[in-house]
């Protein structure tokens, strides 16, 4: 009964024991090709897939501008709010399977995100061609 109290006890702890290098929940700072804070997006998990939404822009030329490229249901909305990662799922550590939106071009891209340390690699990709942004998480 002893072994199997305490096999019970490790299974139940086993999930604390688990490294959370796949979780990139929370506040994310992004940057332009210059390296200048673009804005803050937050990135969260629901039913098993990766979402990130703008919550604010940094060295906009308006508070919140509206989005000029964007196409059809996104077409002049403003371009706090907009989803930019779109529903990745999660396989060998890498989210993958969804889209990720570029609101300066109004496109969206096949995507995959892997988190390293405290960086948030976001890959955009169209066929062999891709472009990878760095995302450095909110110091809290």
């Amino acid at each position: 009964m002893r072994i199997v109290l305490i096999l019970l006890m490790a299974l139940l702890a086993a999930p604390s024991w688990a490294d959370n290098k796949t979780d990139p929940s929370g506040l994310w700072n992004t940057f332009d090709d210059d390296g200048n804070l673009e804005s803050t997006v937050e990135v969260r998990i629901e039913e098993g897939k990766l979402y990130a939404n703008i919550i604010k822009l940094h060295n906009a030329p308006e508070e919140n501008p509206v989005c000029i490229e964007c196409k059809g249901d996104l077409e002049g909305k403003p371009v706090i709010g907009i989803q930019v990662i779109n529903g990745l799922s999660l396989k060998n550590d890498i989210w993958q399977k969804g889209t990720v939106f570029d609101p300066k071009t109004g496109d969206s891209f096949k995507g995959k995100v892997w988190l390293e340390n405290e960086t948030l690699f976001v890959r955009g990709h169209l066929g062999f061609f891709y472009q990878t942004k760095n995302w450095l998480r909110l110091s809290s």
